[in-house]
């Protein structure tokens, strides 16, 4: 949520950044700096009341000792009649104030000075490549027929359990998800990163807190009989564990990572691009979620980046990182990179992570704070990343290690398979 003192102190600047996401924040913008201007005028009278009631009590205790009965009455009247002015203004502001607040948490981010301009994914700028794409035989598999070949994954059997999206993992294709977890999650701890093992269900202020509500509460698993959210990324859990909590600058950055099961509803997805692996329902990350200082953060976010990235290289798959543009971001963020690998025998880039920094708008959402060297207390800023989703990164680990013999493991994973090849 951006800072009501960032709207009304810098409103053009918030305007033309808004506009890069493609947001046309004018009129409530307008809307909530007249709510301010109410609920600041209302807090004056308010104040001046308060004021003039403690001065016409003071004057009235004094006209009783004077013996000045009807003169303190009058007084006595007058300060009933304030009182109940009072009660006017005290609702007039609470209410411009809860209004204000529905209205600030409809804007979103405002995204960085470097985020490019563009309405579509195809807008986005390639920041840098890395890796090497396989030549595959004409004949070779895509990611879906070679689970069915090697009996990896059941896709039918997660639609007769649950529904589409669903799928059940078998044999080798459930080690294989194991040894990933576990090798990202041991590549996250060597690099400074605490392990957290989070809930799977959050209440609503969980969400509110990171942005997902009330934004993307059509995309959540809902628990309507005790209003729990299933998440989406353990990125809501680990970084509520911060909400209401004032941290000390010399502990920061907080490094956090945290392997979970993730619900999204994706509704509306269909066709050739959701097929296999390419989109579910529930799948495996394992993510990784900074807290830093706003001086700080930008380099966080640049080590956040070269480590997903070393994370792809490790894999031995080609990938390439994308600077996303105002019209593809999130909600939340200022400035996101996007990681897609190939897979090569669908010809065509999946998406395996996302790194952001979304400066102080979750931390306002959360109150997450810090005491500065002054002991002053400040709004941090948040930062996570997929490091990384696990359903494309195994399309492409299959499609792109197919053989004749086989399906190869990449060297990094062998001491976590357990296994070399796939047959």
């Amino acid at each position: 949520m951006l800072t009501l003192k960032a709207i009304t102190e810098n409103t053009e600047e918030v305007l033309r950044k808004l506009a890069v996401k493609h947001f046309d924040g004018k009129e409530i913008i307008g809307k909530i700096i007249e709510l301010d201007v109410q609920r600041r005028t209302s807090q004056s009278a308010l104040d001046a009341n308060l004021a003039t009631i403690n001065t016409l009590s003071r004057s009235v205790g004094q006209l009783m000792k004077e013996g000045k009965k009807e003169e303190a009455e009058a007084l006595r009247t007058q300060v009933t009649e304030t009182k109940e002015n009072n009660k006017y203004l005290e609702a007039s502001m609470k209410g411009a104030e809860e209004e204000m607040q529905n209205l600030l948490v409809l804007i979103p981010n405002t995204p960085h000075e470097s985020v490019p301009e563009g309405r579509h994914a195809e807008d986005n700028v390639t920041e840098r490549t890395g890796g090497s794409i396989p030549e595959l035989p004409e004949d070779a598999l895509p990611h879906w027929d070679l689970a069915k070949k090697y009996d990896l994954i059941d896709f039918e059997m997660g639609v007769k359990i649950t529904g589409a999206g669903f799928p059940v993992y078998k044999g080798k294709g459930a080690r294989l998800q194991r040894a990933l977890i576990n090798f990202f999650l041991d590549c996250a701890r060597e690099q400074g990163y605490l392990e957290i093992e989070p809930p799977y269900m959050v209440n609503a202020a969980s969400g509110y807190g990171t942005g997902q509500l009330p934004d993307k509460e059509g995309q959540m698993y809902h628990d309507t009989v005790d209003d729990y959210y299933l998440i989406p990324t353990a990125e809501v859990p680990v970084t509520n564990i911060y909400r209401d909590v004032i941290l000390d600058e010399k502990d920061l950055p907080v490094k956090n990572t945290a392997y979970s099961a993730c619900f999204r509803r994706e509704a509306g997805s269909y066709g050739k691009d959701v097929r296999g692996l390419n989109r579910l329902h529930q799948f495996n990350k394992v993510e990784i979620v900074r807290i830093d200082t706003p001086e700080h953060s930008y380099k966080s976010l640049e080590e956040m980046v070269n480590y997903v990235q070393s994370l792809v290289d490790k894999l031995e798959l080609p990938w390439r990182i994308l600077r996303l543009c105002g019209g593809d971001m999130s909600f939340t963020s200022a400035l996101t990179f996007d990681f897609e690998v190939f897979s090569a025998a669908q010809k065509r880039w999946l998406e395996v992570s996302s790194v952001s920094n979304f400066e102080s708008y979750q931390a306002n959402r959360l109150k997450c704070r810090y005491r500065d060297a002054n002991r002053k207390t400040q709004l941090c800023h948040t930062l996570n990343g997929s490091a990384l989703a696990l359903p494309r990164i195994v399309a492409a680990l299959l499609e792109n290690n197919q053989t004749p013999e086989g399906i190869r493991i990449p060297k990094a994973l062998i001491p976590y398979t357990g296994f070399d090849i796939i047959d």
